[in-house]
């Protein structure tokens, strides 16, 4: 018997290159004749880089997937890996990434005198030795100078729909035609008139348009264009606003009292942690006597990410976390948005991660003519070739800066 359109689930692999996620997804559910929702992954993957993941859509048959690779080519997509599935994927079923990254012309630092190749293998073993602090990366809050996503995730969570709505809608200081479309907008409101000059494969901005159009910029208007983006891309926004507090309080952690775990700090308790999805029963508040014994190391040490069903430290960190959430006008508010049907439990984070499977080789590669008064020289570049792994949630950008020590 034949499934149902419905029950129709098609695995694949997605490579993609220089390209945004969630763009990627939207011009593959116009090419197959479905919607973003429809498209279902295990995490979000970075624009500036060539990238590999497992994806699955539904309502699609492997037949009509192969029929689109060429098309998609031209925007710098591949499919392969294609074959029929019984599930779905969901977020945070990610178990971790691998990453093969070349960086070129290598220099020393201004006024370092030290070997380079000394150097970049210093900085190599101290990083695999000692770790890196496991902020969020840049990524995770947009590549926008005037507004952020972490700007939106907070309206959002304050149920502000229409500030939400505009925020999104807010144009760079580019002149282009997406930020002309988002100028003319805010200078309207007229979501009809903006649909026609905003360019066609901006999928969000236009899902959002086509709402605003139908239901109008009012809250009741907004919460709507809200529901015309997938769930996972709604509380992207949400997460983005605790990601960026969690880097702030580990940032304040390590400030107030470096790497000593003291009392009222919390520690989780299972050493084979991975991810950060483990329940308040493996954390454990730490007491006066475990702080003069030294029983746990700074590896241990966790840090809430914003939620209702979270437990704050319970020293100056935990009263730090409740300036914040007074300052951004949250103390009353639950981490949940049942408009939007956004629920956001919170979790732990590890403020320390290391490498797994770090492996390196240095290369001099001959650089481009330099010129010197008049005439050209060969001169060799140094570049490094790094491959490593990394737990779920964490990002090579900041790895890669703790080894550099040089912002990306």
């Amino acid at each position: 018997m034949l499934p149902t359109l419905q029950r129709l689930k098609t695995a694949f692999t997605l490579r993609k290159e220089n390209l945004e996620m969630f763009e990627a997804v939207g011009f593959l559910a116009i090419k197959l004749g479905v919607i973003p929702s429809d498209f279902s992954y295990a995490g979000l993957k970075d624009k500036k880089a060539i990238t590999y993941q497992a994806m699955v859509v539904r309502k699609v048959t492997p037949e009509r997937l192969k029929n689109i690779e060429k098309e998609i080519e031209k925007k710098r997509m591949n499919v392969f890996n294609i074959h029929s599935v019984e599930d779905s994927l969901r977020l945070g079923q990610l178990k971790g990434n691998h990453f093969d990254i070349v960086i070129r012309n290598l220099k020393n630092q201004i006024n370092d005198s030290a070997n380079l190749k000394e150097r970049i293998l210093e900085a190599i073993e101290n990083v695999k030795s000692k770790g890196f602090v496991n902020y969020y990366g840049p990524q995770r809050f947009g590549m926008g100078r005037k507004v952020h996503t972490d700007q939106i995730g907070l309206a959002l969570l304050k149920s502000e729909m229409v500030k939400a709505v505009k925020l999104f809608l807010t144009p760079e200081d580019l002149d282009n035609p997406v930020n002309r479309a988002k100028k003319y907008f805010l200078q309207t409101e007229d979501a009809k008139g903006t649909l026609s000059l905003m360019p066609e494969l901006k999928v969000r901005e236009r899902a959002l348009l086509e709402s605003l159009h139908r239901f109008g910029v009012t809250e009741e208007g907004c919460i709507q264009a809200w529901f015309s983006l997938p769930h996972s891309m709604r509380i992207f926004y949400v997460h983005a606003y605790s990601s960026k507090i969690w880097n702030e309080a580990v940032s304040y952690r390590l400030a107030t009292y470096g790497s000593r775990v003291v009392e009222g700090d919390l520690v989780c308790l299972d050493e084979d942690v991975d991810d950060e999805h483990f329940p308040n029963s493996k954390v454990h508040l730490v007491t006066e006597e475990e702080e003069s014994a030294n029983s746990y190391a700074i590896h241990q040490v966790v840090l809430p990410v914003l939620g209702y069903n979270i437990q704050y430290p319970k020293n100056k960190v935990g009263q730090w976390y409740q300036e914040i959430l007074s300052r951004d006008g949250l103390q009353t508010y639950r981490f949940k948005v049942p408009t939007l049907k956004l629920n956001v439990p919170g979790c732990y984070r590890q403020i320390l991660k290391h490498p797994h499977n770090l492996s390196y080789q240095l290369m001099e590669e001959q650089n481009t003519d330099v010129k010197t008064e008049g005439s050209h020289i060969h001169e060799a570049a140094l570049s490094l070739l790094i491959s490593f792994d990394l737990d779920a949630s964490c990002y090579a950008t900041i790895c890669l800066r703790e080894i550099m020590k040089h912002d990306f």
